[in-house]
């Protein structure tokens, strides 16, 4: 099919020219092909490794996260020139989706977080950049239950900061690196917030705040999104899909 085809799609569905994101962030396309899609291919983020990948299971479409182009202008040398390189050399298209993922309703990482931890989501939750990035929910758990779940969904044990409750009820979700959301989870009156990372301050945020925290890992939370949005692009277009999974431990 044609790329303009697909990317226009794409940027209708995400929202992209209207979500709020980190300044010089760019959404969309950020590297074009000779204007044809045959294979997508899903990734977090758009690293060398990533495209070595997408090259060797011959994607000529990758939907990435974290994109390439952040913070203005920059010189086409070093690691960068050669992610670029990688593209246009073998004929990959790429496209970043980073906050328009991340708060999507249908495909964003945390509503697709907060529906496999059994949440009956009530709003959004947690402010960055002006825009609105999670959600936030409600269940019935112990903590020791809700752990359980929480390490279900991610294929890993998280690390807890235990200083909410032992019965969980109030649950905010924002994926990545929201651990300066957890004032904002305290002010939404939750009294649990899962998230992928956070700095060090923030373990005592959790605890001065009361706040059971979860993190984790940026990677592993933010792996939903791209499956579900790669996924959905398949059933609509009739493309064949691949997950690029490069996963960093963090």
């Amino acid at each position: 099919m044609k790329l303009t085809d697909l990317t226009d799609y794409l940027d209708a569905y995400l929202d992209v020219r209207s979500v709020r994101d980190a300044p010089g962030a760019l959404n969309g396309l950020q590297v074009a092909n000779d204007g044809r899609v045959t294979k997508i291919g899903a990734a977090v983020d758009a690293s060398e490794e990533t495209m070595r990948l997408a090259v060797e299971q011959e994607v000529d479409f990758l939907v990435v996260h974290h994109g390439v182009l952040w913070g203005g202008p920059r010189p086409l040398t070093g690691p960068f020139y050669r992610r670029i390189a990688a593209l246009i050399t073998h004929n990959v298209a790429l496209y970043g989706a980073h906050l328009p993922l991340d708060c999507h309703a249908e495909v964003g990482n945390a509503a697709l977080l907060a529906a496999r931890l059994g949440l009956a989501v009530r709003g959004g939750f947690g402010e960055w950049q002006g825009q609105v990035v999670g959600v936030w929910g409600e269940t019935d758990a112990g903590r020791d239950a809700f752990t359980e779940a929480l390490a279900a969904a991610l294929g890993a044990t998280p690390r807890l900061m235990p200083f909410g409750p032992a019965r969980v009820r109030r649950v905010g979700v924002a994926t990545g690196g929201g651990g300066s959301l957890i004032a904002q989870a305290h002010a939404a009156s939750l009294d649990t917030y899962v998230t992928g990372e956070g700095a060090h301050h923030t373990y005592f945020d959790a605890e001065e705040l009361g706040v059971n925290v979860y993190y984790g890992g940026h990677y592993r939370t933010e792996t939903f999104g791209v499956k579900a949005l790669a996924e959905h692009l398949s059933g609509r277009f009739s493309l064949p899909w691949v997950f690029i999974d490069h996963p960093t431990g963090l």
